[in-house]
């Protein structure tokens, strides 16, 4: 695995389009992991590292672009796709008014062109040699827990995965998305993206989908930026941070 040096050809400035996920021009993609290039070298870094402790770091989702939200988002708000509630039971969506649906989506998805996952920063992660014979996960709370099968991903990403400029934005309740212990974000890369992220650019990136319940969402989005956008975990101070060398 080569890690990929970042260059000003191969990072473009973010624009609208990259931070609504409607461009992928800002992303590569490397054995199957596709981010902006600090982020996969790294990640590729990380990977290494945890290897060398018998953890096989690897990403269930990391780019996802705009269409790919509006699918999960439709089928969600459809009742075609699992819709959980905070405790993770399993809401009937076709029983829920417009505006509680829209609620109970955003509790663990994010609406399309806000998601984290536009960015090319950010990565959902399990253990692959913790799975069982058959290899299914869900990606939920107890699995990342003390007696979950990535425990021991858990303990070895917090006291590493900040030496290599990782950190969980969704590690705490903060009263919007709800905690995700497999959700990391690059530092360097969603900071930049965060700061350019307005509301604006939200609003007509959906105001121009065929997404479900796209009224309902327009009109709830000036509460939800806040809430659900803006409300995260701070990054920790990666200043005077000791970097590990480029070969991890």
């Amino acid at each position: 695995m080569s890690p990929v040096a970042p260059s000003r050809r191969a990072s473009p400035s973010l624009g609208a389009l990259e931070l609504t996920g409607r461009s992928r021009a800002h992303v590569r993609d490397m054995d199957g992991v596709t981010l902006r290039p600090a982020a996969l070298r790294d990640f590729a870094r990380m990977k290494r590292a945890a290897a060398r402790e018998g953890i096989e770091l690897c990403a269930a989702s990391s780019f996802r672009d705009f269409e790919r939200q509006v699918r999960i988002w439709n089928q969600k708000w459809q009742g075609e796709r699992a819709l959980l509630g905070t405790a993770g039971e399993v809401l009937d969506a076709r029983r829920l008014r417009p505006k509680a649906r829209v609620q109970a989506i955003l509790i663990w998805s994010a609406p399309p062109g806000a998601s984290r996952h536009h960015w090319g920063s950010d990565l959902d992660v399990y253990d692959r040699a913790a799975l069982g014979r058959d290899g299914r996960f869900e990606l939920v709370p107890h699995e990342y827990g003390p007696r979950g099968p990535f425990a021991r991903l858990t303990n070895w990403l917090d006291r590493h995965m900040v030496d290599f400029g990782f950190y969980r934005p969704y590690a705490t309740d903060r009263g919007g998305v709800r905690p995700e212990p497999w959700h990391l974000s690059h530092i360097e890369t969603a900071r930049e993206a965060s700061r350019r992220l307005r509301l604006g650019t939200i609003r007509r990136a959906v105001a121009e989908s065929d997404l479900s319940g796209r009224d309902t969402l327009l009109e709830m989005l000036p509460q939800i930026y806040p809430r659900y956008v803006r409300t995260v975990d701070p990054p920790p101070d990666v200043r005077n941070r000791s970097r590990r060398s480029a070969t991890g």
